[in-house]
């Protein structure tokens, strides 16, 4: 099992291309970074996390810039969306956009996708709440579709082109992994129709644990082995028995949280917990 980092990357934290070289230098497996294109103050949506939305939300750089400014100086680390909200995009940009990053990585690009929470963010990329996993299924299928077909066209409710021509394709074959986050029975049924991995975000460990026993009930429905499915989980303590009991039930990586903050406070936890990496 890998352990994997993951920061909201502000203007007032730590440099992306600063933590991902810290970050190499000691070990660790990935970087990811999450999407929120900005957050309408009228706050309708209440957050999941709690009462106050953390600035942060507000703050976040562009997740596609940043990770390709964390590629660019590193060689190993692997560089991931956790998530892009891919329901708040044009289909084709995007998979143009994860294509570049991916060959420009040399094939270290994670695809963490997700339909988020904030309804009114949504709406004012045009995209309705209720139909928005709908939406987001056609686009990861479209993609997949741009990324391993010369002349790729797709069909659907929500995202429908003619064939295209659409360059460059990712490194990795047949596409970087698609890891859908999430949680619940309809997103685990997702999860293996049609994605290479699954993300549970803010779930308890005994949580994510029992839902891992309905992935395979699920992937058994379909007649797909659960070894072909990754598994991800961000926001675990940094703690040996965690960490140990997620290796034992068969997860990738496991993803911890720094804080959205400057140098002096990031890079203290990233020696701190490298010495975990020996452990997993």
């Amino acid at each position: 099992m890998h352990l994997g980092l993951f920061i909201f990357a502000t203007e007032y934290a730590i440099r992306i291309d600063e933590l991902a070289k810290a970050a190499e230098d000691r070990g660790f497996e990935s970087l990811w970074v999450p999407e929120h294109t900005h957050i309408p103050t009228s706050r309708r949506s209440p957050w999941p996390g709690g009462a106050e939305l953390p600035k942060e939300y507000s703050h976040t750089l562009d997740p596609f810039v940043s990770l390709m400014a964390a590629a660019a100086v590193t060689k190993k680390l692997k560089v991931g969306t956790g998530i892009c909200l891919i329901i708040e995009r044009d289909t084709i940009t995007t998979a143009k956009e994860a294509a570049t990053l991916d060959l420009l990585s040399d094939g270290r690009f994670l695809f963490g996708v997700g339909a988020g929470w904030n309804a009114e963010e949504m709406e004012n990329h045009g995209t309705e709440f209720q139909s928005r996993f709908k939406l987001e299924q056609e686009q990861i299928k479209a993609i997949k579709q741009i990324w391993t077909e010369d002349e790729a066209e797709f069909h659907g409710q929500f995202v429908n082109f003619d064939p295209i021509w659409c360059w460059p394709k990712p490194i990795q074959r047949p596409h970087p992994p698609i890891l859908l986050g999430g949680s619940g029975r309809y997103t685990l049924k997702r999860v293996v129709e049609f994605c290479d991995g699954w993300i549970p975000l803010g779930r308890s460990m005994d949580a994510v644990l029992e839902e891992v026993a309905e992935l395979k009930i699920q992937a058994d429905r379909v007649g797909r082995d659960i070894n072909t499915i990754s598994l991800s989980v961000f926001g675990s303590k940094p703690d040996r028995e965690v960490l140990q009991r997620y290796a034992e039930a068969g997860f990738e990586r496991v993803i911890l949280g720094l804080p959205s903050e400057g140098r002096d406070t990031v890079l203290p936890k990233l020696d701190e917990w490298a010495e975990l990496i020996a452990n997993v």
